[in-house]
């Protein structure tokens, strides 16, 4: 039986698509594709059906990543369809609990800075208005978290 990770971000075009794209291709670099499965989503419907941002797919590309998929929004059924659901920051996961108000989905999520052993960053900053450093660096922040993310997930299993 495989895991479901989905990860969480305002519009789905930066930071939820990187971590999505990054996982993915940890999880093709340890063979596990089989094992865990990774969506992404946006509590926002800023970007419905949009690309990830080029800027992004940009400087994923630079770190010989690919960035694919449509920005979603975030669904309650998600709550209950994913094993474990990632916000980028502490508003994303009050918006996903705020989908659950009976609290029953609570333990599946958590922020991704969680996983984090290199930076001591708690949110991943939206890099949307800024320049390319700050994509440079979620994209930096987001290959930590989800190397953590991938060892807490091996060591369960």
């Amino acid at each position: 039986m495989s895991q479901r990770l989905l990860f969480v971000c305002l519009g789905n075009i930066c930071r939820s698509p990187t971590a999505e794209n990054i996982m993915n291709h940890l999880l093709a670099q340890a063979n596990l594709q089989e094992q865990i499965s990774c969506d992404s989503a946006g509590t926002g419907d800023y970007h419905l059906g949009e690309p990830p941002d080029r800027r992004m797919t940009k400087a994923a590309k630079q770190q010989g990543i690919t960035l694919r998929g449509r920005a979603r929004q975030l669904q309650a059924l998600d709550l209950k369809n994913f094993d474990l659901i990632l916000a980028m920051d502490q508003e994303n996961y009050r918006d996903i609990l705020s989908l659950d108000p009976a609290g029953q989905y609570a333990h599946k999520v958590r922020l991704i800075c969680e996983f984090c052993s290199r930076h001591a960053d708690i949110e991943v900053p939206d890099p949307y208005f800024g320049g390319a450093e700050g994509f440079d660096y979620v994209i930096d922040l987001l290959l930590d978290a989800c190397e953590g993310l991938l060892n807490s997930l091996q060591l369960k299993s």
